[in-house]
């Protein structure tokens, strides 16, 4: 199961256990089972302070699976799955924290998940492949370990797809709390607890409306607002970021491959490099929070949030990046997590052996359907143009593949469903007019990107495509507001192009307080009557 350097890896991390952990195995004859059985008893030879416990036919236990347990105490953290790919992670950590190595949370957070008064089980249904996936895990497991009251389980839904098909889960990483859907998509510790601490918004939004002015507010966490907090900061300057999710888009990139200096990399890992970086600065970052209305004044720009907390900055760099566009037609927002997805790389798996459909052939699209032709049974993909407009190679390397269908001139419109799930995908030819159907029972929408500038209309100006108009200065139509990134009029929607961007308008925004300051200090000219 591991290699030789995992191990090594592995066994230095485990040295830094101090209590007993017990490991208890629900196992039986099949295939998977002895995975498991293998890949626990290589962790148990790397650690002495490590207990193996196998059992057979459990009562009430999910077979395969096992529990992390604190010998003496009520800690425990379940895995229903073999916790290899993106979650070998979520595996190391878990077995640190029962382990008794200290938790990395803020006292205030520490202190709010012990005050949570209830009882609580997740139920985590994640992919191996999914890289949103290890964030929720890794939150409810840590959850979980300060509050033994909350329970926590990670659960693969390749390997109990029966599980799946009866809660009808087609997109990951998707949490029941209770035995009642809880939440979908990427999740941190902030977010939950907000949705379990109902006075936690409220109380949050007048902490961060006590905070004094900072020289350079900047909203949005992505590459763009990373850049320009760190360029702001080495200023010496008073710095701020508030962010709904610190990495932004990036967190749904998997692989980065022109990143210059970084020969390949992936998104979460690429967005936690991110943060590290700004945080060896003196920046007050402030995630989990989402700007909903720009107030510029005389002298303060205010940022109202959803939590009612009001921030205020002399200048503002707004990076609040884009999301997936949509397609808009109808059936899409009603089968959204029930067939529609727009993250192959995490979904994908959740259709193994299905039919699916892409929209899409730039490169995304086209991307996204040899990636899904390689776990579903068939992929049919649709662009709306008379040619695919991804790159030759791609495109040969699609043509390729015998389980593909590719359809162009293809205008959707309606994704179908039986009121619970997808059943089909309906498109026009735009030669004949014809509609057409195809059967099938999911839909990837890989059409590119929108701007996140809803909160900002009728403040700064934006293009006809919803972009912050910027000119080469990174300077907007408000005088001291600045953009950069994927939100901006910026023609090319590149992390190396976003970082430039950011650095741009951190060093305008800091130009813009040097001459303000100086306009400010400024004696005023006494004007005198002339006598002639």
């Amino acid at each position: 199961m591991l290699d030789a350097n995992l191990k090594t890896q592995l066994k230095a991390y485990l040295e830094k256990v101090t209590q007993p952990i017990e490991i208890v195995a629900s196992l039986d004859d099949g295939a998977k089972s002895r995975e498991m059985q293998e890949l626990l008893q290589e962790i148990v030879l790397l650690s002495d302070r490590i207990k193996l416990v196998e059992q057979r036919d459990a009562a009430n236990a999910r077979t395969p699976s096992f529990k992390l347990n604190r010998p003496g105490t009520d800690i425990s953290i379940e895995f229903a799955a073999i916790p290899m790919g993106h979650e070998f992670t979520s595996l190391v950590l878990a077995l640190l924290q029962v382990g008794g190595h200290p938790i990395k949370l803020d006292d205030k957070v520490i202190e709010q998940i012990k005050n949570l008064d209830g009882d609580y089980s997740f139920e985590t249904y994640v992919s191996l492949t999914c890289q949103n996936c290890p964030e929720v895990v890794q939150a409810l497991n840590v959850m979980s370990i300060i509050n033994p009251r909350i329970r926590s389980v990670t659960i693969d839904g390749a390997l109990f797809q029966g599980e799946v098909e009866q809660r009808q889960i087609m997109a990951v990483p998707t949490v029941y709390m209770n035995g009642e859907v809880f939440g979908q998509g990427r999740t941190g510790v902030e977010e939950i607890l907000a949705k379990l601490d109902t006075g936690a918004a409220a109380r949050k939004g007048e902490e961060l409306s006590a905070k004094e002015p900072y020289d350079v507010l900047i909203v949005g966490g992505g590459p763009a607002g990373a850049a320009a907090a760190i360029y702001a900061a080495r200023k010496g300057i008073r710095t701020g970021v508030v962010a709904e999710r610190f990495g932004g888009q990036v967190l749904d990139t998997l692989a980065i491959e022109n990143f210059v200096s970084v020969k390949e990399t992936e998104g979460p890992q690429f967005a936690t490099a991110l943060e590290q970086h700004v945080k060896a600065y003196d920046v007050d970052i402030m995630n989990a929070q989402r700007a909903e209305q720009l107030v510029a004044g005389d002298k303060l720009i205010e940022v109202k949030l959803a939590n009612g907390g009001v921030l205020k900055g002399k200048t503002v760099i707004l990076s609040t990046g884009a999301r997936w566009r949509e397609v808009n037609v109808p059936g899409e927002r009603e089968y959204r997590n029930h067939g529609v997805a727009y993250c192959p790389h995490c979904d994908g798996p959740l259709f193994k052996g299905k039919r699916v459909s892409v929209i899409g052939g730039g490169n995304s699209g086209v991307e996204a359907a040899i990636d899904l032709a390689g776990i579903v049974s068939h992929v049919t993909l649709l662009e709306f143009a008379p040619e695919l407009k991804a790159d030759a190679v791609l495109v040969k390397k699609l043509k390729s593949l015998s389980n593909v269908t590719i359809i162009t001139s293809a205008q959707t419109t309606e994704i179908t469903g039986d009121g619970k799930k997808v059943n089909g995908i309906s498109y026009k030819e735009r030669e004949t007019g014809e509609i057409r159907h195809v059967e099938l029972e999911g839909v990837f929408v890989q059409i590119g990107l929108v701007p996140n500038t809803e909160w900002l209309k009728g403040t700064v100006a934006l293009s006809k495509h919803g972009e912050i108009e910027i000119d080469a200065r990174g300077q907007t139509s408000i005088p001291g507001v600045f953009a950069a990134g994927d939100v901006t009029t910026v023609p090319y929607k590149q992390i190396v192009i976003a970082v430039g961007a950011g650095a741009t308008a951190a060093l305008s925004a800091f130009d813009h307080l040097i001459r303000s300051s100086v306009e400010d200090e400024a004696p005023a000219v006494k004007k005198e009557a002339i006598v002639a």
